[in-house]
């Protein structure tokens, strides 16, 4: 059995569905960023033993979608690089993937005070601690 699976082989996953998308755009808010960096910082989310040609493909389709632009980056003295930045759409995606996320976290959350046996907070019980 492996973090992702059990002793009868079943896969589970780890991380929300184009969960990529959101740790890039979160990568280039930061500051403007080419594909091998870009697949660097993605491993501290899960994304260690990543194919870069699922980076790339991503990457694309996001600047299809237009939440990400490129541009060619010569002056390095090496190769050129394909340079990536985020967009506006971009930040706005982010910021509805960091709605989604605060949302998937409560549900977690409730999951595992359940699965180890605590009660859930309650919503009322909430709400009357934060008037206090």
């Amino acid at each position: 059995m492996d973090n992702n699976g059990d002793s009868q082989g079943r896969k589970v996953e780890v991380r929300p569905r184009n969960w990529l998308v959101p740790v890039i755009l979160l990568t280039l808010r930061e500051w403007n960023s080419y594909g091998y960096e870009l697949m660097e910082r993605a491993a501290a989310f899960g994304f260690e033993a990543m194919n870069p040609g699922t980076l790339y493909r991503t990457l694309r389709q996001m600047e299809k979608d237009g939440v990400v632009e490129s541009s060619w980056e010569t002056s390095k003295g090496g190769p050129a690089r394909r340079m990536y930045s985020i967009t506006d759409a971009g930040e706005a995606y982010l910021e509805f993937w960091a709605k989604a996320l605060e949302q998937y976290q409560r549900n977690m959350e409730t999951f595992f005070r359940l699965y180890t046996g605590r009660p859930p907070e309650r919503r009322r019980e909430k709400e009357k601690g934060e008037e206090k």
